[in-house]
């Protein structure tokens, strides 16, 4: 179950209504070359199995132990019959939470002869020796304690959206997040943060710790929770079993950092649903850090939708966000002052999966979609209140994402007018596939945490589908990303099987693509 070349979940069919785009973790140079500080940790997964879909972000620290185990173990704790068809929201939301403590029991279950290992070797070591002495007599048991203390140190935060009867569930621990995109009545595009971040600088993250009997302050000051600064996790035994053994932990009256889940959902899905992003914090936190938004997942939203209308499929989508979000970090530590230079030294690993319902996808290639605005046009339409790093004077953004008013509760669900339908992925003909009015519209920003929706500033509104071409058609992929036939090819069958064996043959080879090019002669190598 470590090995994720030999996952059982290769089997499980992948969801090609979704695409995913990912980054290695980067430490800068002033010379413009970089390294990574350590290998990949995020993993992720997008399936569809029989009526449902699944789709995860796992964010792993010190190693990927923990990320591959919940990878593996969490679409096998939803998608082996547990979902019952009949099963009511508040029954779906029961699954998804136990699913997160039952991989998360598994785990430690499987760590089982590390600790037993580890605790023998303490046993080995005299009583109230010091790290230093034993590290003079005792070499070889402080090495292999070091090993083992790394292999039992690792964790992962998760977010997990599962579609079951056409409605949206998210769990999640951690920093990891969801959002969802949808178009309102009035053709706005609209945000709603699904998972909660669970880090130090949350209130109701502090006030749990403080009763659990922690020093909060001094937690803040460090900045972190021992190996991160996420208060929930699944996995890393230091701040759960072994939270005794921590300075700055040891004062509190049960484990403090834990696995169980926020959980939320279900959510209709239908004609508004517009797409769906889940993404590691280091997407967000990279773009953060080199703009200052407020308003981190409105501008995530807008180069999602813009990059809908320069890419002709979903990974495409998800990867030219994730390129551009980098370039701009990049470019604000070799060009910013030099506060922005230390904040932009190095950035985490990323991973954006972007899973599409009914917004308009691409079907001209990138180049000659970006053709239609010539380099030496400037944007029409920029956002404000979106930083203007984010934009390219080659291809301009639409106008800024638009939102409707918190929620007064995170727990509170918006309710869809319209009546619900099975998601489906639409391609649109023609490169004009986004139309924005310029009309002002002055809201408040109110960024939350949690499945609240939160509005950002706007100088335009964004209008879908509104500007299609009279001749456009609309060609709807099946479950398997395909489009369906629409050309009948039974006369071809029937002349074809009237022809002989060798006219047949004769035909293929007509049929065969022919080079341009006059083939490449080879001159023997002279002998000497």
């Amino acid at each position: 179950m470590q090995d994720p070349a030999l996952s059982w979940t290769d089997d499980l069919p992948v969801c090609h209504l979704s695409g995913v785009g990912l980054s290695t973790n980067q430490i800068y140079r002033e010379d413009g070359n970089r390294r990574e500080a350590h290998a990949f940790e995020d993993r992720n997964f997008h399936f569809r199995h029989d009526s449902c879909f699944l789709y995860g972000v796992f964010d792993g620290h010190n190693g990927t132990r923990v990320a591959d185990f919940a990878a593996q173990r969490i679409p096998a704790e939803l998608l082996l019959g547990q979902l019952q068809p009949n099963f009511s929201d508040a029954e779906v939301q029961e699954a998804l939470k136990q699913a997160f403590i039952g991989v998360e029991k598994s785990y430690f279950e499987s760590m089982d002869g590390l600790l037993a290992e580890r605790t023998t070797l303490q046993d080995r070591l005299p009583e109230g020796i010091d790290h230093y002495e034993a590290m003079q007599k005792y070499p070889d048991i402080i090495k292999k304690l070091e090993e083992l203390d790394r292999e039992i140190s690792g964790g992962t935060t998760a977010t997990v959206v599962l579609i079951y009867n056409n409605k949206l569930y998210v769990a999640n621990v951690g920093d990891t997040r969801a959002f969802m995109c949808k178009t309102g009545p009035d053709n706005v595009l609209r945000v709603r943060q699904l998972s909660y971040d669970h880090t130090i600088n949350d209130f109701g993250e502090q006030t749990r710790l403080k009763q659990a009997g922690l020093d909060v302050d001094k937690i803040q000051v460090l900045r972190r929770v021992a190996n991160s600064d996420c208060t929930r996790c699944i996995g890393d035994y230091h701040v759960k079993g072994g939270y005794k053994d921590n300075d700055v932990l040891s004062c509190a009256r049960v484990e403090p950092v834990i696995a169980d889940p926020f959980v939320d959902g279900g959510v209709e899905l239908d004609s508004s649903s517009a797409f769906l992003v889940l993404m590691s914090d280091g997407l967000y936190q990279a773009l953060t850090d080199a703009t200052g938004t407020e308003t981190i997942n409105g501008d995530i939203a807008t180069m999602v939708a813009h990059e809908f209308s320069q890419q002709t499929t979903l990974t495409g989508v998800a990867q030219a966000v994730v390129d551009r979000v980098i370039r701009i970090h990049h470019d604000t530590f070799m060009t910013g002052s030099d506060a922005k230079k230390t904040l932009c030294k190095k950035r985490d690993d990323i991973t954006l999966l972007v899973r599409n319902f009914n917004y308009p996808l691409s079907v001209q290639s990138p180049g000659s979609v970006r053709s239609v605005n010539s380099p030496s046009q400037p944007p029409q339409h920029q956002a404000a209140g979106f930083p203007s790093s984010i934009y390219n004077h080659h291809s301009p953004y639409p106008s800024s994402i638009s939102s409707s008013a918190s929620d007064a509760s995170r727990h509170q669900r918006s309710s869809d007018s319209e009546s619900p339908k099975t998601p489906t992925n639409y391609l649109m003909s023609g490169p004009n596939l986004l139309g924005v009015s310029n009309t002002n519209t002055n809201s408040t920003d109110t960024p939350t945490n949690g499945s609240s929706t939160y509005s950002t500033n706007s100088s335009g509104e964004m209008q879908l589908f509104s500007q299609r071409q009279s001749n456009n058609s609309n060609l709807e992929l099946d479950a398997d990303g395909k489009v369906k036939a629409y050309v009948d090819f039974s006369e071809w069958d029937i002349a074809l099987s009237k022809m002989s064996e060798e006219q047949r043959e004769n035909l293929l080879k007509e049929l065969m693509p022919k080079s341009v090019y006059d083939p490449i002669q080879e001159e023997p190598l002279a002998e000497h």
